[in-house]
């Protein structure tokens, strides 16, 4: 039988939010729901990924907030750059009409990526409410994109929040092959570089894990974030030297 350790808490806009060890572990239906309410406004966005707390809910359901335990992880050094993912970088790069861009296109990313439902899912949860607020908080200098383009045409990205140097992956699209999975290999190209040791990727998934990712205690995962986000940001800005942080490196057989 399951069981509740607290009922679930009501934020009003403003209230600081729970421990996260008070996120409801027990109850199988929602592991690491910690509470409900409050606003998606800027400073309450930054405060919640500053504690590992992300906000997750679909239409016609108020403001949910999450700190799942155990927490899927990139660590970057562990991404597996597949052969064929290898092959299809080195084309990319070769090709003068393909580039990665950061920022360029912001809202047209978080667009996309809510057409595009996670692993597992029918719907989105990126309502209209979650796009204006990742907008805002990317004109607050808090939340990026990682574009693939081609020819011109923005064909796969993703975007992440980031606090100083602590990074949270959010969600992909692509609408070409591979375009979301060069557009991650971007990404952990330029954190490699500037030192950036881990990506969150908040739940598990098999497309995730496929690429390397992994669960840590939750415990482990704020500490890192505890002290990345102290470090000093970096120029969210791709240079395709960057590219030399995977290439260099050898290629899973698969």
């Amino acid at each position: 039988m399951r069981t509740r350790r607290i009922p679930l808490p009501w934020l009003e806009p403003g209230d600081a939010f729970p421990p996260v060890e008070q996120a409801w572990a027990l109850d199988s239906d929602a592991p690491g729901l910690l509470a409900a309410g409050g606003s998606l406004d800027v400073d309450t966005l930054q405060q919640a990924y500053s504690h590992g707390i992300f906000p997750w809910f679909s239409a016609g359901q108020p403001i949910l907030w999450w700190s799942p335990d155990p927490r899927m992880v990139l660590e970057v050094g562990r991404f597996r750059l597949h052969r064929s993912l290898r092959k299809t970088l080195q084309r990319f790069q070769c090709d003068a009409n393909c580039e990665i861009r950061f920022d360029s296109a912001f809202e047209q990313v978080i667009r996309a990526c809510a057409g595009s439902p996670r692993e597992g899912q029918n719907g989105t949860w990126i309502v209209p409410e979650m796009v204006q607020a990742y907008s805002d908080l990317h004109r607050a200098g808090h939340a990026h994109s990682v574009e693939t383009w081609i020819d011109g045409q923005l064909v796969g990205g993703l975007y992440c929040v980031a606090l100083g140097r602590a990074v949270f992956g959010e969600s992909m699209f692509a609408r070409a092959t591979d375009a979301s999975k060069i557009a991650l290999a971007a990404l952990v190209a330029f954190c490699r570089h500037h030192g950036i040791g881990m990506i969150d990727c908040q739940q598990n998934t098999r497309h995730l894990a496929s690429l390397g990712a992994h669960e840590v205690p939750r415990v482990d995962f704020l500490r890192h974030i505890g002290r990345a986000q102290l470090q000093p940001a970096p120029r969210w800005q791709f240079d395709p030297l960057y590219w030399r942080e995977l290439t260099t490196a050898p290629a899973e057989s698969t």
